[in-house]
């Protein structure tokens, strides 16, 4: 039984003077779209009638099972019909599944008053995503035994939306180097040393009038299965992939700040909310975007 709009657990919180985050469990799609889109008319409204900026804000939303169709979205990507409600929406791309267990982020920014461009805010998404799912890999590898964290990475891609994570082949049993020189040829060629695992993260974002909203779904631990059904953003194979998969992670959040032994999405949550906020401060650059394929 899907959860009614009513029986979604709400909270907000002040990031900063310009940006407040809220937090929104077991959340129908429509409803939560209907509320997106509302509030972004009226942010709109009050800066074209009143001159009023008004704080952006960055909606942390735990869906229902749902496969959202872009508004450019084709059905032949969507390859088996299940219980599972398909609903055509006005952002950007094609299908793909929301569900518990994945992070989404809907960014509801005035992209003029921050002086982004429409790329501007995809590369940021791109980013604050690739530096929260490295960090991780970098913090809690797998077992003591298996160092994977230390091969794989996560990384956009100049061809296609979304963040991918890459299995980096040049690390060999040859040992350490401290040699400078040797550091800096792996860094030159570590793009054609890679090989590219699959998708990680799927971003999709529609801009009104300057503010954009919808935003990005970061696979946790969530059941990968709904992928089955579909070409996930329009790419038939793709394989689709969870941070749960390559670091512990623990969905007691008490036990985990208790044990240090894994990560929960709590603190993921957290981790990703401070990237963004710093990136809306100005605090942090947008990187070259390098050459994966």
């Amino acid at each position: 039984m899907q959860t009614t709009s009513q029986e979604t657990s709400q909270q907000a919180s002040q990031i900063s003077d310009m940006l407040v985050s809220k937090s929104l469990s077991s959340a129908d799609y429509n409803a939560t779209h209907n509320a997106m889109l509302e509030r972004t008319l009226e942010r709109i409204a009050l800066k074209k009638e009143q001159s009023l900026r008004t704080p952006d804000e960055l909606w942390i939303v735990d869906h229902n099972d749902v496969y959202t169709l872009g508004q450019a979205g084709k059905e032949e990507h969507i390859l088996q019909h299940t219980d599972t409600p398909i609903i055509k929406t006005d952002r950007g791309g094609q299908v793909t599944w929301h569900g518990h267990g994945q992070l989404v982020v809907y960014w509801l920014f005035d992209l003029h008053s921050l002086g982004w461009s429409v790329r501007n805010l995809v590369s940021h998404a791109e980013q604050a995503i690739e530096d929260v799912v490295n960090d991780c890999l970098q913090i809690l590898p797998p077992t003591d035994s298996n160092d994977v964290s230390s091969t794989i990475s996560a990384h956009s891609r100049r061809d296609a939306p979304g963040v991918y994570l890459y299995a980096n082949m040049s690390h060999t049993s040859n040992g350490d180097t401290d040699d400078d020189s040797d550091i800096d040829k792996q860094s030159d060629s570590s793009v054609e040393d890679t090989i590219m695992l699959g998708k990680i993260a799927s971003l999709g974002f529609k801009i009104k009038h300057g503010f954009s909203y919808h935003g990005i779904a970061l696979n946790l631990d969530c059941d990968l299965s709904a992928f089955n059904a579909i070409n996930p953003c329009g790419y038939a194979g793709m394989q689709m992939l969870r941070l749960a998969d390559f670091v512990t992670m623990n969905n007691d959040a008490k036990r985990d700040q208790q044990i240090g032994a894994a990560l929960s999405y709590e603190q993921i949550t957290q981790k990703f909310i401070d990237n963004v906020a710093k990136r809306h401060a100005g605090l942090i650059d947008l990187r070259p975007i390098a050459s994966y394929k």
